[in-house]
């Protein structure tokens, strides 16, 4: 199947993806799946929180909000121009992460649009979206069943890997999959840096890049650089407004567990009782702490970040992606700025 052919059907799963993440009812067979199969898939999103307690219906909503946006037959064709057919199909390995909700959907639509076969092992943290997804997406692609294929058990007859995991993972990819040409990426997180001349606007935005799927992507913000001095007064006013996400409970146990071990330690934080800010030096958080670091010097904080590449996927800010992108990547946006098109295209 031609490219032109997987744009039109990538952008009719779109379609549905954008209508179900703006919450709205069956539009008509336009939408290219009848009624039942449409609210199967609204019933989806409310429903597997009981399976995985982080993956509210707001956080799938997200998401196919956000997948839906990359769909379309513009992004689609200007993302894979410059890339060309692979000279001989393959099978590749995906082993996804279970984070936030489809996190490895970029990876699949990837090997899809690059006519390679997609062979995924799903992680037992988000193991019942994809499968819908296929449902609907086979409607429109009849020869679906031939280019992805969920694994069970032990992945077996592939010719390359992309994994994405933890730091702990990823050297047990390394050593059971660096046989074969491969992507395999660590834990990273993603940092912002404030001015002091922030409008409340762009502070909330920031309040969206810390808070966002409760701060489980690499992409969340869990480190701040701030000059020195600064007073977080306008900062914690500007975020009040996600103060419901301490009723989460998930959330909630692992803000009051790290707010004991500080308090038991006599660990100086600031507290606005549902995020808890910590001055340290290091970057990476535990959930329901943002750490904070200050500078003086713009060139000695562009050499730190320099240093610290290859951990940190996003820097929110002035000069760098605007407040309130962070979790909301381009079609183009590749993890740990690996070009995973231009690996599938050069396999041989």
């Amino acid at each position: 199947m031609d490219r032109t052919k997987k744009f039109d059907i990538l952008f009719r799963l779109g379609e549905i993806l954008k209508s179900v993440g703006q919450k709205h009812d069956w539009p008509g067979y336009e939408i290219g799946v009848n009624e039942e199969e449409y609210k199967q898939l609204q019933e989806l999103t409310k429903t597997v929180h009981v399976y995985n307690g982080w993956f509210t219906e707001d956080s799938i909503l997200k998401s196919f909000t956000g997948l839906s946006k990359w769909l379309s037959k513009s992004n689609l064709e200007s993302f894979t121009s410059s890339y060309s057919a692979p000279k001989k199909e393959k099978t590749i390995a995906i082993i996804m992460a279970g984070n936030i909700p489809l996190v490895g959907f970029h990876d699949l639509m990837c090997v899809y649009l690059s006519g390679h076969k997609a062979l995924i092992k799903m992680s037992s943290d988000d193991d019942k979206i994809l499968p819908q997804l296929l449902n609907i997406w086979r409607l429109f692609d009849e020869n679906i069943d031939n280019q992805i294929q969920l694994a069970q058990g032990k992945l077996e007859n592939f010719d390359a890997v992309i994994a994405t995991g933890s730091d702990n993972s990823s050297s047990y990819f390394q050593d059971y999959f660096g046989k074969y040409p491969h992507i395999i990426r660590k834990h990273r997180t993603s940092v912002g840096i404030l001015t002091g001349e922030e409008t409340r606007d762009e502070l909330v935005q920031l309040g969206h890049d810390i808070f966002d799927y409760y701060g489980l992507g690499c992409r969340n913000v869990s480190k701040l650089f701030v000059p020195k001095g600064y007073d977080f007064k306008d900062f914690f006013e500007a975020i009040f407004d996600f103060n419901p996400i301490i009723h989460h409970h998930k959330y909630a146990n692992n803000y009051d567990y790290n707010k004991a071990v500080y308090l038991m330690n006599q660990v100086p934080i600031l507290d606005n009782n549902f995020i808890m800010l910590k001055e340290d030096e290091t970057i990476y958080s535990p959930l329901g702490v943002v750490l904070y670091e200050f500078y003086e010097d713009d060139q000695k904080l562009n050499n730190k970040l320099i240093g610290l590449k290859n951990e940190i996927q996003v820097i929110a800010g002035k000069n760098h992606v605007q407040f309130g992108a962070a979790q909301s990547p381009e079609i183009d946006d590749f993890a740990d700025r690996i070009d995973t098109m231009e690996f599938l295209a050069t396999l041989s």
